[in-house]
């Protein structure tokens, strides 16, 4: 059962966005045809979640692995991806949606960051929801930034190693300023976490569904909150 610390809802949900591609060989349709619904599938939990009046979102939508793909399909994802920002900007306007970007994204190609930097300077006063999209992303090629900017400080005398904190190593990643995530989502059932969040994650609750991305919806999300709100959330101290 859950304690009275649990809230009703999670402040922050992760997720992990696994299955177009698998959805689209179930369905005999081009890949792309997967990924297009993911894009549908990424729309309806922004919807569910101001409805549901959970403040930040993050969605695992490209990794630092995903540039092994294919040439045809990374460029694909990539004017996806501009089209899918510049189509929303006026319903995140609309809907009072913040976006933020996290990851190397100076490896994006020109018209994303384009695109990208256009969205997030134009919702930046935005509130109902803090959509962060991770892309370019890896948790450990982050850590590893991190790390290097802490040692410089060092080595510039800024700070000695006693200095070091974890509150310190947090506010020089990716994420810093933003809520670690209580809730982590992977959808299609695969149980890893794929270099997702490694630091942010360390007291989220888990939840897996063999559901395919482009098929999550309200009854799965539903489901994924329930579980949250069952769960007795001690963080180590009893």
């Amino acid at each position: 059962m859950s304690s009275d610390s649990t809230p009703v809802m999670p402040q922050h949900i992760a997720i992990i966005m696994d299955g177009n591609g698998r959805w689209a060989e179930q369905h005999k349709v081009a890949r792309a045809k997967g990924h297009e619904r993911g894009g549908e599938t990424v729309q309806r939990t922004i919807d569910l979640c101001i409805e549901k009046g959970i403040p930040w979102l993050t969605l695992y939508a490209f990794s630092t692995e995903n540039w092994g793909r294919s040439k045809i399909e990374v460029t694909y994802l990539m004017n996806m991806l501009a089209k899918f920002l510049k189509e929303r900007l006026p319903e995140m306007m609309e809907k009072n949606v913040r976006l933020h970007a996290i990851g190397e994204l100076h490896m994006l190609p020109k018209n994303c960051r384009k695109q990208l930097e256009e969205s997030i300077e134009k919702t930046k006063n935005n509130t109902a929801l803090n959509v962060v999209l991770a892309l370019s992303y890896g948790s450990r090629q982050e850590i590893t930034a991190a790390t290097r900017k802490l040692a410089e400080m060092v080595q510039r005398g800024d700070i000695t190693p006693a200095d070091i904190t974890p509150e310190l190593l947090s506010n020089n990643l990716y994420t810093a300023g933003m809520p670690d995530p209580d809730l982590l989502i992977r959808t299609s059932g695969e149980m890893r976490i794929s270099n997702y969040l490694l630091w942010q994650i360390s007291y989220a609750e888990l939840w897996v569904t063999d559901v395919l991305w482009p098929d999550f919806g309200r009854a799965e999300l539903d489901t994924a909150l329930e579980s949250f709100r069952s769960r007795n959330r001690r963080f180590g101290k009893r």
